[in-house]
């Protein structure tokens, strides 16, 4: 785990369980096929960027069973018409993270957090670690501890 996701994970009180996993296995199907995590308990922190300039960003949060309603609820609440998934290096130069292992922790503080109404629905979630060989176990209500969080209907079912 990144010393910075350590940091912050400590900083707010998180309680989750640290797993140590292959950095082959860690994109979200071959993770969970191979450590036996259900896909609605598996959730993927994505980063949203705007087409235009200046540049605005936002990590949502959402199960593997859904996909990230990009072009109506994100633009709404980012208030940006035009947005894309950011590439593995816009992603590692705004988050610090890889792709497989992008967390909701320790991310730039401009950065608005949303995770979708269905992970907090669930009983528990695995979440990135920072890196592509750490994932942490946690409760969804730990995540609103995120000071950038908000619980918001952004996904539709895949």
């Amino acid at each position: 785990m990144l010393e910075s996701v350590e940091r912050a994970v400590a900083s707010l009180g998180i309680a989750c369980e640290r797993i140590q996993c292959d950095p082959a296995l860690a994109d979200t199907e071959a993770f969970c096929a191979s450590y036996g995590i259900p896909r609605d308990h598996a959730a993927n922190a994505i980063l949203v960027a705007s087409k235009s300039e200046p540049k605005q960003y936002a990590v949502c949060l959402v199960l593997a069973t859904t996909k990230i309603d990009v072009n109506h609820a994100v633009s709404r609440l980012l208030g940006v018409k035009r947005l894309s998934f950011a590439n593995a290096e816009e992603t590692k130069a705004v988050t610090g993270q890889m792709i497989g292992g992008v967390t909701v922790f320790a991310l730039p503080s401009t950065i608005p957090l949303y995770i979708d109404s269905r992970v907090m629905s669930a009983e528990w979630v695995v979440v990135g670690g920072g890196d592509r060989s750490t994932k942490l176990k946690l409760s969804p209500q730990e995540l609103l501890k995120i000071p950038s969080a908000s619980a918001v209907d952004i996904a539709v079912p895949r």
